[in-house]
């Protein structure tokens, strides 16, 4: 008999959970410009969330991630908070808005907060049990 056939729990990891977003880049024009960007947790690092932006707005033009502790986006929803590269502060009632830092400059990046509400909720998911 498997560790896995023994023990079901073995197998029973939490799968990926990827959401899908529209978020807004912020900048000087008073037309902002909509992206796709991902929000991605990966079970094997339950304390932090991913960012991914995609490869078009990236000057390398690969995808653009950025990975923080995922207990500075929930906070951040709530209120003003950051460290290090990361900044997320409320916008209102309902969207937040993301601040990256980095060598090459700032982006500020405003998202719905329903979306990244949803997002932490699914992230919190148990994992499906295993099947025999």
């Amino acid at each position: 008999m498997s560790a896995t056939a023994e023990n079901p729990s073995a197998s029973a990891t939490a799968p990926l959970v990827e959401e899908r977003v529209r978020a807004r880049v912020i900048t000087d024009d008073p037309l902002y410009r909509a992206i796709p960007v991902s929000l991605r947790f990966v079970p094997d690092e339950p304390l932090a969330v991913r960012i991914v932006f995609p490869a078009d707005l990236s000057p390398q033009g690969t995808d653009n991630e950025w990975v923080f502790p995922r207990a500075l986006l929930e906070a951040g929803l709530q209120a003003p908070t950051g460290t290090g590269d990361v900044r997320v502060w409320p916008c209102g009632r309902v969207q937040a808005v993301v601040e990256f830092h980095s060598p090459d400059g700032v982006a500020v990046v405003q998202f719905d907060i329903a979306g990244l509400r949803r997002f932490l909720r699914r992230t919190y998911a148990p994992a499906p049990a295993a099947t025999r």
